[in-house]
């Protein structure tokens, strides 16, 4: 576990380096669903409210994970993997064996993002991963040069949303078990994202009735989207999302 001064730096160190920068000019603010790890009931419970509100998300996926335990309970299945992208979901890259973004040495986090991508083509030939999620930490700055070149846009923690000069290298998440499913606090944060016409980017692992520390309960996901949809922001998932700004972006010049 890293100490609190270790998670200060590896919170900060990488967020003025290697930066790939985009101006947010959002005619209409977005947000989006993402499940970290891909635990089955992420798509079970998770993504049947999804489907109930029409909306799809984001998946990030450690396939060297596929079909064992963990702490969000079991993994998804290889059924399952074919299932969420014949929904439209979107299938996301958190490196093949879930490492750590600041202990792995960037060389290996490199190769895992490369595993990651050759597993899932086994199952899905013509799928390619667009978008990373970094497991556990803030990336080490030499993992972020790296896993930016791989991907059009990689997402870390923050518990905010993006606006105005974004870096999609690092781009911010907002956990919703950290919430303690305290809707209030994420319905105020959904309202300060539509006045600003950013884009929020919301996290999870599992959605079950007793659910892990790094999961939420189904009636608390079920509110949130709603109150996502009924916001009148775009609901998306993230490489949706990425193209709507940047065509925006590209207008704008």
């Amino acid at each position: 576990m890293l100490t609190r001064v270790e998670r200060y730096i590896a919170r900060n160190l990488a967020k003025g380096l290697y930066r790939r920068p985009i101006h947010l000019r959002l005619a209409r603010p977005i947000i989006s669903f993402t499940f970290d790890d891909f635990p089955r009931t992420a798509l079970q419970r998770g993504g049947a409210i999804l489907k109930e509100y029409d909306v799809r998300g984001t998946y990030y996926i450690s396939m060297g994970l596929v079909g064992k335990e963990s702490p969000s309970g079991p993994i998804c299945s290889v059924d399952e993997i074919q299932k969420l992208a014949e929904d439209g979901h979107e299938l996301g890259c958190h490196t093949y064996s879930h490492c750590h973004s600041w202990n792995t040495p960037s060389e290996r986090f490199e190769e895992a993002i490369e595993k990651n991508q050759a597993a899932l083509q086994e199952i899905l030939p013509h799928y390619r991963l667009e978008t990373l999620s970094y497991p556990i930490s803030e990336p080490r700055p030499d993992t972020k040069r790296r896993a930016g070149n791989h991907f059009r846009a990689c997402r870390a923690g923050g518990q905010t949303f993006n606006q105005g000069r974004t870096d999609l290298n690092q781009l911010s998440a907002y956990f919703l078990e950290q919430s303690g499913e305290n809707l209030e606090a994420v319905d105020t944060l959904i309202s300060r994202c539509v006045h600003a016409r950013g884009w929020l980017i919301l996290a999870t692992h599992d959605v079950q009735e007793n659910p892990s520390p790094y999961g939420c309960a189904p009636r608390f996901f079920e509110d949130v989207v709603q109150s996502a949809v009924k916001s009148g922001a775009q609901v998306l998932p993230v490489a949706e999302a990425l193209s709507v700004i940047q065509n925006e972006a590209a207008a704008a010049h």
